[in-house]
């Protein structure tokens, strides 16, 4: 006898899966978080991998090779940046100097255009260095343990990576044991579409990266900015983080030059040339590099940017946008989750998948006109 439960019941146990879901996400954070990275890791150079396998190298040495390529691409980046910091803390006493005597002249600005009263200077200068040491403080702590987490997540990615890699082939009969063989075929094309979509989307943002750093770079260099090679390579990185991560990118290398010349023009022109760098980003380099593989609404991806943030930190916000791509996939394939998948799609593909279909039924109907218009004239023909 079959047994009707009613429709709010089932909306209570959907809610209930998320909470649990989201528990569980941040309760084997340790663990799962890895494990992301390397799925997406894997599935960026299964490509690379399949070619080195074609060459009759062993599958193992194939996919050592392709993590070591990415481990050194990774480590000069790394290297480079650490370098330019290590450089630029060398001048954190004269950018808080710059800022104290900044700081004193917008007070006497305002004393002397509103009336307002400045604080007493001495109290005004130990008050910042107290809190400028507070500051330096709270972040030295947390980049130590950045830095000892990033180191933990660095030696058990790449393990990872090896392991999903290696015993791919494994994995994919596993997945077969949970479908129907008459299904199977429509199993594989949807992990073909998110292997398609995962390894479009990185190696998409790999190319933007360094297409927006060159850019970065010539617009600060041209006007004279320290370390413009650091600030354009170090916002382009930061544009993994959609939305946000620029106007980080932007903040700090303007800061740095309000601090180092004492001119607001200044920073505004630095301000101006990461706009600039952007609008050429979001509406030209991005669209040509990386297409619509990531069919992603605006708000959709903020969104998942917040959920991400929320979930995993800022490691969650670099990976909430290709795993919400990869979920709209699975969406799309999924019949009675299809609608989900329609509401995290753009609305410039969905306008174009409608002209589309009305483009082919345009054709279809010319195509029968066409045929049907033949047949007339073969049957006036053989009347004649």
């Amino acid at each position: 006898m079959e047994i009707k439960l009613p429709r709010y019941f089932k909306y209570v146990v959907i809610l209930l899966g998320l909470f649990l879901l989201f528990w569980i996400l941040q309760t084997f954070k340790a663990v799962l978080m890895p494990l992301v990275f390397a799925l997406l890791f894997a599935l960026l150079l299964l490509p690379l991998t399949r070619d080195l396998e074609r060459f009759r190298m062993p599958r193992a040495v194939a996919i050592l090779c392709s993590i070591v390529i990415v481990v050194l691409v990774l480590g000069l980046v790394v290297w480079f940046l650490s370098m330019q910091l290590i450089s630029l803390t060398t001048e954190l006493e004269t950018i808080g100097k710059n800022f104290d005597a900044l700081l004193i002249k917008t007070q006497d600005f305002l004393y002397e255009k509103f009336g307002i009263l400045p604080s007493n200077k001495s109290d005004l200068i130990l008050n910042m260095a107290g809190s400028l040491r507070e500051v330096s403080t709270t972040f030295l702590g947390s980049t130590i343990s950045m830095t000892t987490g990033a180191l933990a997540v660095l030696t058990i990615v790449p393990i990872f990576v090896f392991c999903f890699l290696y015993y791919r082939d494994h994995l994919e009969q596993f997945m077969y044991k949970f479908v129907a063989k008459e299904k199977r075929s429509s199993m594989n094309h949807t992990v073909e579409n998110i292997q398609h979509v995962a390894q479009s989307y990185i190696s998409g943002l790999m190319i933007v990266i360094v297409i927006v750093s060159l850019l970065n770079s010539a617009g600060l260099l041209l006007l004279g900015v320290k370390y413009a090679i650091f600030f354009g390579v170090f916002a382009s990185i930061l544009t993994i983080i959609p939305y946000i991560g620029i106007l980080i990118g932007a903040t700090l290398p303007a800061l740095f030059t309000l601090a180092t010349t004492g001119h607001l023009i200044d920073a505004v022109l630095v301000v101006l040339v990461f706009m600039f760098v952007q609008f050429l980003e979001g509406n030209f380099i991005t669209p040509y590099v990386v297409g619509s593989k990531v069919s992603i609404n605006p708000f959709a991806a903020i969104i998942a940017l917040l959920i991400g943030g929320e979930v995993w930190g800022a490691a969650g916000m670099i990976i909430s946008i290709p795993m919400i791509a990869i979920l709209k996939v699975l969406f799309d394939a999924y019949e009675p989750l299809q609608p989900f998948g329609f509401l995290l799609a753009d609305i410039d593909d969905v306008k174009t998948q409608k002209s589309g279909r009305f483009r082919q039924l345009f054709d279809k109907i010319r195509e029968k006109a066409k045929k049907e218009r033949k047949e007339q004239e073969q049957e006036q023909e053989q009347e004649l």
